[in-house]
């Protein structure tokens, strides 16, 4: 969490983020997320996970700033899709 702008900002920036991709698919199959309002973003993954989004669409989303909502493009950001 601590390279979430909105964790920053608000001074809880403790925590970490963490997500299981299928390389083939590129199918988010599980994440977890412990730290600032992390139900919040889980409910975004689980949105994310219903629709079968590859999770390029997550890291490449045009998402507000400063929100934990964005938190989501430094997650996927991390997958090299190998």
């Amino acid at each position: 969490m601590t390279s979430v702008a909105r964790s920053m900002e608000t001074s809880q920036a403790r925590g970490f983020m963490k997500a299981l991709v299928d390389p083939a698919t590129q199918q988010i199959l599980g994440a977890a997320v412990l730290g600032q309002d992390g139900g919040e973003i889980m409910s975004m993954l689980q949105i994310a996970m219903m629709g079968k989004l590859p999770y390029p669409v997550l890291e490449n989303a045009v998402l507000a700033h400063p929100t934990l909502a964005e938190s989501l493009n430094n997650l996927f950001g991390h997958f090299d899709g190998d």
